[in-house]
């Protein structure tokens, strides 16, 4: 080989490495920018906060979850008040956003001893309970994520509890450290759920919620996570944050925020946990899922050596609005509305107003300014949950097409040059309008840390509407749980629901909900029958309509003498599940027979045939155990037949691996 074709050579190997490459890196760049879902959301907050639709209604209803401090604490109030600023150990605050039932909590469901629940900080009960609600919500039994590669990202920058656990009982010692853990706080969500992930727990002061929400994005699109959890909790066990910052004088005197008001005067400490479950748009698309918005792009960065520790930096806030946006591939105009940090401090609020009017202010129509507000007005300063309720409550306003009102603004706050952008206070309830492109969002959060993130989100897509199966005579809903008092919580809770489809309810609490063993099915042609069957078990009572009870279901087969001409056609057209596994048990059976299965539900002389009707008997009470397996009414495992028992001595099968004899009748129980 001449020099000539060794050159040549080399510059096709030269030219297929390049362009490798550059596929490569376009690759990675598609990655790095690729849009998340969030499909999955559960929150607790004041004013009686349970879920999203709570929160909304709270919204919309334009009221503050402000109340004084709890009794039910241990704290002591009467010397913990005091109206000077200066008075050492006490807070001249007595109000604050209080969670109520925090302490409320089932270690059984969790698998967790009553000692042991005892030792645990109330956040990591309160993210257990939310982390398994967010997985729900998304249409996802969380106990099929064992084993998957599903991340948790938890905000948690309380662990105050151990102090309340003075002179603790002896049996408790093993248990205090976990219980305390910071790190524990996202490990139990994994462990419990079994889920294979990163789980990290995140402190960045009050930007921790949206800093965990950044890492999971980050992991979902880098591949390392499928799915990922991300969100924060506070739950304040002691008054020391009242005091610490007291003594700093950083708390509004009535507790409550009032974000970007002349009369702000301070923050309102709130309490809270949200948490959001995150997957690849592409992948939750494929995977069919609801999509409650999507996540375009995020941001963290550090303020750096501003101008003192805790002080804001406000051209540290204009750089990471500006970051997320070009993750999202996004200009300032492309986006409406901002759900603040808003903490209605003095010093910080100027600061990113102005940050805010500097990015997002600039080069906007007159008519179409970006829209402020905060949570924080409602809720008070959640904390490390104050990120994702920020996010909750945008995903909400893009869902409805409504701008919450901001509460608490007097007026726009006077140490704040409004005119130097486009930049205005929501101060009222007003629509947000659809346009010629998605609804779209920021969402900040910095922390006293110098921490600060912000996040980019956009109106769920268009969901392709497809044909609705046809709507059976009757519906089935599956309520399950540990025990029948949580079965009869859950009648509670889905009785109080209106304007939702029975058919879309009968999928969801067998499609989207863990079955669990302690089992009631409400059975009705109609709304109105299905409540009154909730009702019914509400009342512990068993009416025509309802079935149910604790442990194993029994299948009681006829061996012959039930059948009937065109028995299972119907289904067969029906029902996929049906025609799915008769199909299977007619692989079986012609092995050993020399007639037409199928044929056979529709002829009246071979169903006069003992032969024949047993075996026929057993493929239609097979596949139909197969339907109500599918409704989680039944747990089985897996069935078949063996050779003899096809005839004559009645019909046998094998379930859960373990063989359910013939005779006139074969029981066979479902575990």
């Amino acid at each position: 080989m001449n020099n000539e074709e060794k050159l040549l050579g080399y510059l096709k190997r030269a030219t297929t490495d390049l362009r490798n490459t550059r596929r490569a890196l376009r690759e990675r760049e598609e990655r790095d920018s690729e849009p998340v879902a969030i499909v999955g959301m559960s929150c607790r907050f004041p004013g009686g906060v349970e879920t999203p639709a709570d929160l909304w209604r709270l919204l919309q209803a334009g009221e503050d979850a402000i109340t004084e401090m709890p009794t039910d604490r241990g704290w002591d109030l009467s010397a913990l008040y005091h109206p000077d600023p200066d008075q050492p150990g006490a807070s001249y605050t007595r109000s604050g956003g209080f969670l109520t039932g925090a302490m409320d909590f089932d270690p059984a469901f969790f698998g967790i001893s009553p000692r042991e629940a005892l030792a645990m900080d109330p956040q990591q009960r309160l993210l257990l309970e939310t982390a398994w609600e967010a997985v729900e919500d998304a249409g996802i039994d969380p106990t099929v994520l064992r084993g998957s590669r599903t991340g948790v990202f938890a905000g948690v920058i309380y662990h105050d509890y151990a102090t309340r656990l003075s002179n603790p009982p002896a049996d408790l010692d093993g248990h205090l450290g976990n219980g305390s853990s910071a790190a524990v706080a996202s490990g139990r969500i994994s462990y419990v759920l079994g889920l294979e992930g990163p789980a990290v727990t995140v402190d960045t002061a009050c930007s921790s919620s949206l800093v965990a929400l950044h890492w999971a994005v980050q992991s979902v699109r880098s591949g390392e996570s499928s799915l990922a959890l991300a969100g924060g909790v506070t739950f304040m066990s002691t008054p020391d944050a009242f005091v610490e910052f007291s003594r700093q004088r950083a708390l509004s005197v009535d507790g409550r925020c009032k974000a970007f008001a002349s009369a702000a005067d301070g923050t309102g400490w709130g309490e809270g946990v949200g948490m959001l479950l995150v997957e690849r748009l592409s992948d939750a698309v494929a995977n069919g899922r609801r999509i409650h918005a999507v996540i375009r792009g995020t941001a963290v960065n550090s303020d750096g050596a501003s101008s003192g520790l805790t002080a804001p930096n406000g051209p540290s806030q204009q750089r990471v609005i500006r970051q997320a946006l070009a993750v999202g591939e996004l200009g300032t105009a492309d986006v409406d509305a901002v759900e603040a940090h808003g903490t209605g401090t003095t010093l910080g609020d100027p600061i990113e107003a102005q940050a805010l009017l500097a990015t997002y202010g600039k080069g906007r129509p007159a008519d179409q300014p970006l829209w402020l507000g905060s949570v924080k007005s409602n809720l008070g300063h959640t904390q490390a949950a104050a990120g994702v309720a920020g996010v909750i409550k945008m995903v909400l306003a893009m869902r409805h097409g409504v701008l919450p009102a901001t509460l608490h603004v007097d007026e726009p706050s006077s140490h704040v040059d409004w005119s130097s952008g486009g930049v205005r206070l929501v101060t009222e309830r007003r629509p947000w309008p659809e346009v010629d492109r998605p609804r779209r969002a920021g969402v900040s959060s910095f922390g006293v840390s110098g921490t600060n993130a912000h996040v980019v989100l956009e109106q769920a897509p268009g969901v392709e509407v497809v044909e609705r199966p046809a709507r059976p005579a009757a519906l089935a809903w599956v309520l399950s749980g540990k025990s029948s008092a949580a079965v009869r919580e859950q009648a509670v809770r889905l009785s109080r629901v209106s304007g939702v489809d029975a058919l879309d309810v009968a999928f969801t609490l067998v499609r989207g909900r863990a079955v669990l063993e302690s089992r009631v099915v409400v059975v009705g042609r109609d709304e109105v029958e299905l409540v009154a069957g909730l009702g019914a078990v509400v009342d512990g009572v068993m009416p025509v309509g309802v079935a149910g009870g604790v442990g194993k279901r029994v299948l009681v087969f006829p061996g012959q003498g039930a059948q009937w001409v065109g028995m299972g056609v119907e289904l067969l057209g029906t029902s996929e599940v049906f025609a799915r596994r008769f199909a299977e048990c007619v692989e079986a059976l012609e092995l050993f027979v020399d007639w037409d299965v199928r044929g056979a539900l529709s002829d009246e002389v071979l169903l006069g045939r003992v032969d024949v009707v047993q075996p026929l008997s057993w493929a239609v009470m097979v596949s139909l155990a197969a339907v109500w397996e599918s409704l989680g009414v039944v747990g089985m495992r897996w069935w078949g037949i063996r050779r003899g028992d096809c005839g004559g001595g009645g019909v046998g099968g094998l379930v859960g691996g373990r063989w359910c004899a013939g005779g006139g009748v074969a029981q066979c129980c479902g575990g």
